[in-house]
Formats: C-alpha cells, sequence, structure tokens
C-alpha cells in the first residue's frame, strides 16, 4: 500500500499517505474542525495517524514469532477550560470526521465562540529534522531480518560454553501522523523506530543466571552492524556470568553508586514524572509549586531534550505539531520549570515545551517525557568508588514501582557489585533500592563527568498509554538510600 516517495517532506508524504486516497482535502480538514465550533469551544485539533510495524521473535535458533500489522485512523479533540471532549475513528474519511467532530461537542458550552477556525491550513513553523522520513521495515528483505537475530544468537554462544540459551527480537514501526490545528496549523511528521534485544542464559554447577541486553533508536535495520550485534551479545552475556557468582545483597542503609546510563531509568521514573506539567497542575506532585526552589543538591542539573539526533525518545514535532525541545527542569538544584502540553501551558500561564505525547491516534495527548537525563557533574567515576568504604555500585537496573504524588520507589538491580575500601569487589544479587525521588536528589553528594545515555530500549507508561523515551546520567554517589536485600 505504501508507495511513497522517500524524497518527500513529512507534510507531503502525511498527505499523500493520510489524505489523498481517502479523497480528503484540507478545506474537508476546516469543516470538521467548524463542526466543532458550531459551539463555543476555545480550541480544537484532528491527529491523523498511518502505522506499520512488525516484530520477530527467534529462540534455539528457531523464529518462535513473527507479527506485522497496520493500524490508521483519526483522533479528534475539543477543549474548553480544563475539559476535553474525544473522539476516534479508525475509518479515515468526511462522514466520520464529521461524526467524531460532533461528538465532541458534548462539553461545548452553549451559544456562538467567540474563537473560530482559521481561514485556511499551513504548514508550521519549518520542522527540525533529527531523523531521516524513511521506512525502516522496507530497509531488509524477511530473511534478512531473520539472520540478523541468527547472527545475533550465534555471536552471544560463541563468547562463553556456559551459555545455554537464546532468545533474541526485531521489532520495527513506520510512523506517519499529521495534526490539524483550529488556529490553522498543520504540521506532519514521519517518525521511523528500530529495536533488537537479546537475553541469554548461563548455567554452571545446576545454576541458571540471565542478562539482557539491546538498542536502538529512529534509524533503519543497517544501523544493525556486525560490531553493533557484538556489543550487545557481550553485555548480555557479561551480566549473566556477573549473577553466577553473585553472592546476596546486604540489607540496610547504604551509600550507593550508580552507574552512568540505564540507571537513570531510577531518576526518569521517581522524578521525571513528577515535573510533568498535568502533575503540578492538580497539585498531585511532590514538586507543586516549587519552581525557584531548591529542590536537589548543588550541582544537579536535569533536562529533557526530545531534539536529539536519532534517539528514541525524540521527535521533530510532538503529538500536537509543536517542536520539541530541550527543557531544563532543575539548574544546580534549583526547580526551573515543568514539561508542558498545550492544554496544561495554558492552565498554568506557562511556555509550551513540546511535551505534549500520545500512544495513539485513539488516545488524548497530555505531558510525557521524551529523553530526560541529568548532565555531567566535575568528578572522575574513579574518585567517586574510591570515596565509598562500604556501599553498593549499581550498575543496571530491572523493573521498579514509584508513587508519584510522594515519589517513593522500589527497584530491582539486575547487575550490582559490593563496594570495600573504595574498591569494587564482589557482585550482589536481589538488591533492591528503596527511597523518595525528591529525598534523592538532596542526597546526591558527588556527580561523574562521564554522562551516558541509554542504548534506545525505554518505554514509559503512564495512565495507560506507553510511549518510546530515552533517559541517562552520570556515576552518582548517593548517601544514605535504604538497601533491601537477603544477605546480611
Amino acid at each position: 500500500m505504501d508507495l511513497i516517495t522517500p524524497h518527500l517532506a513529512p507534510l507531503a508524504i502525511a498527505r499523500e499517505l493520510l489524505l489523498a486516497p481517502y479523497g480528503l482535502e484540507e478545506a474537508d480538514l476546516q469543516r470538521a474542525l467548524g463542526e466543532i465550533f458550531q459551539h463555543r469551544v476555545d480550541y480544537a485539533d484532528l491527529y491523523f495517524q498511518y502505522t506499520r510495524s512488525e516484530g520477530w521473535s527467534l529462540e534455539e535458533g528457531i523464529v518462535k514469532s513473527g507479527s506485522f500489522g497496520i493500524e490508521q485512523g483519526v483522533g479528534v479533540r475539543a477543549v474548553t477550560g480544563e475539559k476535553q471532549a474525544f473522539a476516534y475513528s479508525d475509518e479515515i474519511n468526511m462522514q466520520a470526521l464529521v461524526a467524531a467532530a460532533q461528538a465532541t461537542r458534548s462539553i461545548a458550552r452553549q451559544g456562538a465562540g467567540k474563537t473560530r477556525v482559521a481561514g485556511s491550513m499551513s504548514a508550521g513553523a519549518r520542522a527540525q529534522v533529527l531523523y531521516p522520513a524513511i521506512d525502516p521495515l522496507a530497509s531488509l528483505e524477511s530473511g534478512a531480518k531473520v539472520n540478523l537475530l541468527e547472527r545475533l544468537e550465534q555471536t552471544a554462544r560463541k563468547i562463553d560454553p556456559r551459555v545455554c540459551q537464546v532468545i533474541a527480537g526485531l521489532a520495527g514501526e513506520y510512523d506517519v501522523i499529521m495534526v490539524a490545528r483550529s488556529d490553522g496549523v498543520m504540521a506532519a511528521d514521519v517518525r521511523p523506530l528500530v529495536r533488537l534485544s537479546i537475553t541469554v542464559i548461563v548455567e554452571q554447577n545446576g545454576r541458571r543466571e540471565q542478562g539482557h541486553s539491546g538498542g536502538g533508536g529512529r534509524f533503519n535495520y543497517d544501523y544493525f552492524t556486525d560490531a553493533v550485534l557484538e556489543q550487545y551479545a557481550r553485555e548480555a552475556v557479561h551480566q549473566a556470568l556477573v549473577n553466577l557468582d553473585a553472592r546476596a545483597a546486604p540489607a540496610g542503609q547504604s551509600v550507593v553508586v550508580l552507574g552512568p546510563g540505564w540507571p537513570g531509568v531510577l531518576l526518569h521514573e521517581a522524578i521525571g514524572h513528577g515535573l510533568e506539567g498535568d502533575f503540578n497542575r492538580k497539585g498531585s506532585s511532590a514538586f507543586a509549586g516549587k519552581i525557584g526552589q531548591r529542590v536537589a543538591a548543588p550541582g544537579i542539573t536535569i533536562v529533557d531534550d526530545g531534539t536529539l539526533p536519532d534517539r528514541r525518545g525524540s521527535l521533530n514535532i510532538d503529538d500536537e505539531g509543536n517542536p520539541t525541545h530541550c527543557t531544563t527542569l532543575i539548574e544546580d538544584g534549583i526547580l526551573k520549570g515543568y514539561m508542558q502540553d498545550t492544554l496544561n501551558a495554558r492552565l498554568m500561564k506557562s511556555g509550551v515545551t513540546g511535551n505534549g505525547r500520545r500512544e495513539s491516534y485513539a488516545h488524548l495527548p497530555m505531558p510525557r517525557m521524551t529523553n530526560t537525563y541529568m548532565l555531567n557533574g566535575h568528578h572522575d567515576p574513579a574518585e567517586i568508588i574510591a570515596s565509598v568504604k562500604d556501599g553498593l555500585y549499581c550498575v543496571n537496573f530491572g523493573g521498579g514501582q514509584v508513587d508519584i504524588t510522594n515519589g517513593k520507589f522500589v527497584f530491582s538491580t539486575t547487575e550490582a557489585w559490593r563496594i570495600e575500601n573504595g574498591k569494587v569487589t564482589y557482585p550482589v544479587k536481589g538488591a533492591t533500592l528503596i527511597g523518595n525521588g525528591p529525598d534523592c536528589l538532596t542526597r546526591v553528594s558527588m556527580i561523574g563527568n562521564d554522562m551516558a545515555l541509554d542504548s534506545g530500549v525505554g518505554t514509559c507508561g503512564k495512565d495507560g498509554q506507553s510511549v518510546p523515551v530515552g533517559l541517562g546520567q552520570p556515576t552518582l554517589r548517593i548517601d544514605g538510600l535504604t538497601v533491601g536485600g537477603t544477605g546480611g
């Protein structure tokens, strides 16, 4: 079905894919928006989307599963004050557009509205180009995709004879979106996304452990070269082998050193969500009403940056048609601002930050993170380790739970080491970190100069919606964190 020429700009691709096949023109979009404005509303928009996705899974050299799907539709939103009405259809045609538009008028105040639909549609500000407008699914034939997974499995098995099982997965997505707004702005984006993952199980003396790795971003499958496959396989095997020799983690209060990169998931969950505009507007975040106040130790600067080239969490425009930004949330320990979509920015009388995101055309947008990370400090990572007499060095994390209202969290480690007298000594297993995100920020005593982003695997959930994100941080020393474990 996709006959779109690759050199076209995103708006041209979106028109050709989302409007032309159904006989729709921009005048039809204005008509649908006009249906909403027969009653008094403040704002309305149409969100069109076409998504083609696939997934492959290989286990023991055999393709265990393969999936392919196409989804398309349009979401129609009307906003009055802080209320939103929303309807969507998986059919794209004039009848469905008008029916959805009429359904959204349920929240509108009676009487003619002062705000009208713009007289014509025009492209928004020139969009940034952070990734190519390509279809990654077409970048490899099916046989080559299976071969990619086979090479990854074979690479992992060659690293160590104790590898007894390998599961490899490949996923790709071609996502085309277009936003038509009542202020006359039309904007579009073509969003490629790929991801490769590996799980390795090793066995020694009857004991089994597993390790995970992977990565991806907004590019083609040709990103996954033999060198990248080698890196992912070695990381997964290393993690599994480390856990073969791990001892029970000690419990109690401890100095904790978090490694760079993926351990930033703790920052993302325990702190990042609390800096999203809707939670702060409603007063349910631990950071509500604290702009301009010290909320973290000196030296801590945290940003949300949707403008990093090719990153999993980056977007040329957000799902409301606004360009993404690099937004400083905390600067040198002082709270500077929140991540905002259009609705919450207006109600909080602040600027839009390009953080309006939605899972699909069937969902409302809300303030969401893109790539959220902490900037570098001045300490060498070796210096941070050497400063700890007795503590825990956390290299990698698994799952966790967070309460947004107070920042309390519980996170499990997948690779952690004991620190004794300034040296990393032996691996430990079963360690969980228990604490409070805002309190944690005040306990950071040393910040490394080795900031790293994750490899491109993050997916964030909020209110039942999942979106791809990125995260990162430098090495951090946190004093007096509670560690749950099974050892003495």
